[in-house]
């Protein structure tokens, strides 16, 4: 009988091992996909791209990183040490400042499905919660980009599986320390303080022993030990300059004050929770429904004190930036996975309704009469007549990238393949969901989930997954240009009226703007003047023996006549 027990213990785990490896291998392609052939956006890729290499050039700015040889005060650099790190393997590039948060993202969808075998203990919630954050627009988007928050959420996920896993173990506390220490090492300790009351609310309502376990509190403080260490090494070689900039600008700021032309409403995030996170959307609110409906069970709790707490605290800052919503989608995820596992098991629809079973467990064909909790299948019908729209506007995106619809100059008037075959791609996808899911065919949320992974993946391929970069001039070739006709630390000055980062990435040379009531000033006192201008002023430029070095993409490098570069 023992023997019989191990055997199927070692196949469970064999399955499970399984499932991770596929799960990190489809993420793995999914998030390293075309990494390196766009060129890297504005703000935050810009500015941690440079850093970066910064660190990479000098020993000892991995302890105290620069920018534009000034201290960073920003964030702390564990992301930038790690593509430091590959800089220093594969050179400077996209790809490779992009490769390790993409990497690190595509961790976290493994991680998910632990976290999920550890609230539901069955494994289809665990496949549906995974394969629904894996293929959510958002986390793919911005983990692919040379930013903290991808990585972030990765540590994150890993510190609620630790908690969950100490319930048991204690063992698990010093793990939930580190995990509490790469995220404060990622994006401050303000968001690791964030993070971290999440999980410790959560430990109140769910296994209020653990607060008053000496041995709990022990292991969590001395995996914290790396974040004192950082932050003292700061203060004694910034001294009150690091914590004013990094505390308070960077972090505490931001909750009454927005950064620049930042802000918004209050609902700001659930509008992007609600426009970005197609198709599943769709399922999230009867999700959080479900949750209620079992928040007496460990994973109806995390579920709702993770949601509410983080959407509630992101939701009053006044600086609102589409990324800062990231760490909700994997709490998104596990609402949606158990809402999907109660349609895969129940599909022909009973009696009306989608059940939500009292005991956190799928209801058998006699049982299912006793919980008429639920949504009525008119309900289900708005279903199908959604992803009907979606489909008839996917197959009219279809036709409409085919070139069909001329709209005078407009570049999207032109015939764009990439997007046309994406297009198919999700009007299929669309119309198959909704043909089966119209017949109540459980076997509608495999097509949805397949067809929506090659559809992101076919974005992602293409060149517009990052569609910010049509919104301004492509600095990659102006930067090029700098770096070529300037020499080394050279500071440029430009007329440009927005600040890119990413220009100071690709020249490496710091841009600083300059208005025009100080050319004359700047001109005058440089022995030396290098300017950005645009092509289209340089016959109204205030200035005398200027002569211009290069031209591109509309923007001109001038500097005084007779000066040899």
């Amino acid at each position: 009988m023992l023997n019989k027990i191990l055997t199927k213990k070692n196949l469970h785990s064999h399955i499970d091992l399984l499932l991770i490896l596929t799960l990190l291998l489809a993420a793995v392609i999914l998030f390293s996909a075309n990494l390196g052939t766009l060129p890297l956006r504005d703000w935050d890729e810009g500015i941690v791209a440079q850093v970066a290499r910064e660190i990479s050039r000098e020993k000892w700015n991995w302890l105290y990183p620069t920018i534009n040889n000034t201290p960073y005060f920003n964030k702390p650099p564990l992301i930038h040490w790690s593509i430091a790190f590959v800089y220093s393997i594969a050179g400077v590039s996209e790809l490779t400042a992009r490769l390790s948060p993409a990497l690190l993202t595509a961790f976290s969808v493994p991680l998910i499905y632990c976290v999920s075998r550890e609230l539901f203990r069955l494994r289809t919630p665990a496949i549906f919660t995974a394969l629904v954050y894996l293929t959510l627009l958002p986390v793919v988007r911005h983990g692919r980009l040379a930013m903290l928050d991808g990585a972030v959420v990765c540590f994150f996920v890993l510190m609620i599986w630790c908690v969950l896993r100490s319930r048991h173990n204690l063992r698990y506390s010093l793990a939930i320390g580190i995990s509490f220490a790469l995220v404060s090492l990622s994006k401050g300790i303000i968001l690791g303080l964030l993070l971290g009351a999440i999980a410790f609310f959560f430990l109140l309502w769910d296994t209020p022993r653990l607060l008053s376990c000496k041995y709990f509190w022990g292991g969590i403080l001395l995996g914290m030990l790396p974040v004192f260490l950082w932050y003292t090494a700061q203060f004694f070689h910034y001294g009150v300059e690091f914590f004013h900039a990094n505390f308070f600008h960077q972090s505490l700021k931001r909750i009454w004050q927005p950064v620049g032309s930042h802000d918004g409403p209050i609902w700001y995030y659930l509008l992007e929770i609600i426009e970005y996170s197609f198709p599943w959307q769709l399922f999230w609110l009867p999700g959080l429904y479900l949750s209620w409906k079992n928040r007496n069970f460990t994973w109806g709790k995390l579920v709702l004190v993770w949601s509410g707490v983080y959407l509630l605290a992101i939701s009053l800052m006044n600086t609102k930036l589409p990324w800062y919503v990231l760490p909700i989608y994997p709490a998104f995820a596990l609402a949606v996975g158990s809402y999907l596992t109660e349609i895969w098991h129940q599909f022909p629809l009973d009696l009306g309704y989608f059940w939500f079973p009292s005991d956190g467990y799928l209801p058998t064909q006699k049982d299912s009469a006793k919980h008429l909790w639920g949504i009525p299948t008119v309900y289900h019908r708005l279903l199908v007549a959604l992803f009907a729209l979606l489909a008839l506007i996917a197959w009219i995106a279809c036709v409409y990238f085919g070139g069909a619809f001329h709209l005078g100059e407009s570049n999207l008037a032109k015939p764009n393949l990439d997007l046309q075959l994406i297009s198919v791609a999700v009007a299929l996808t669309m119309t198959m969901t909704t043909l089966l899911l119209n017949e109540q065919n459980h076997q509608f949320l495999s097509i949805l989930i397949w067809g929506t992974y090659l559809s992101l993946l076919m974005f992602v391929s293409s060149p517009h997954w990052i569609w910010e970069l049509e919104e301004d001039y492509p600095v990659k070739p102006v930067g090029e240009m700098i770096q070529k006709n300037t020499p080394p630390g050279q500071i440029i000055y430009s007329f440009d009226t927005r600040d890119r980062p990413s220009l100071n990435f690709y020249s490496d040379r710091l841009i600083k703007r300059i208005g025009p009531q100080k050319i004359q000033q700047k001109w005058q006192d440089i022995p030396q003047p290098y300017l950005l201008v645009e092509a289209s002023t340089l016959n109204n430029l205030p200035l005398e023996n200027f002569q211009v070095l290069n031209n591109v993409k509309g923007w001109a490098l001038v500097t005084r006549e007779g000066i040899d570069n």
